[in-house]
């Protein structure tokens, strides 16, 4: 079975899917921020098999997400850093993380907090208009698009309508409990 090549879509998301949308890339991003960011040490946190992990930091490395430095000649053993580019990718993955504390953490709550290295406040990121400052989330509409299957500008859909979700959530962040990227 051949796979939908998403580069060649007319649709940001699926150009960035094509990147980073692999279930295994997120979570070498993650990591590789974090400070993993050894070959084995990688391996060793993800629990993935080193060639699924070969494959996915030459490909992070071939889409310019990640760079290789050489830290030992002999043998030869490379460390993994983001580059600006996948260092803008964190955060995607923030957000990401966010949606997965609201939707998936259940009764649990999420598995870790964020904290904000400037201030040390505990946070989340917010999505704000550029052009106005303010707060966004799925009221954007589509405006100038040339990609088919889009929505018309002003035409908001169902997805857009308040209290939108999956059936008994609330609009409200869940309290949060801990702090650090390790999981429970």
């Amino acid at each position: 079975m051949q796979r939908t090549d998403f580069s060649q879509m007319t649709c940001s998301i699926a150009r960035s899917l094509a990147v980073a949308g692999e279930p295994w890339s997120p979570l070498v991003l993650r990591d590789v921020w974090v400070g993993i960011n050894r070959f084995d040490d990688l391996q060793r946190d993800l629990g993935v098999s080193r060639k699924v992990l070969a494959e996915r930091l030459r490909h992070l490395v071939d889409e310019g997400m990640l760079e290789r430095r050489l830290y030992a000649e002999r043998p030869e053993r490379y460390e993994y850093v983001l580059t600006r580019k996948g260092f803008e990718f964190v955060d995607v993955l923030i957000v990401m993380a966010q949606w997965g504390d609201r939707w998936t953490a259940g009764e649990a709550g999420p598995p870790v907090l964020r904290r904000h290295r400037a201030c040390g406040a505990i946070t989340q990121l917010e999505l704000r208009c550029a052009g106005c400052g303010e707060r966004r989330s799925c009221g954007l509409t589509w405006s100038g698009s040339r990609a088919s299957g889009r929505r018309r500008a002003g035409d908001r859909g169902p997805s857009a309508r308040r209290g939108h979700g999956p059936p008994g959530r609330t609009p409200s962040a869940p309290p949060r409990r801990r702090t650090g990227w390790r999981p429970r």
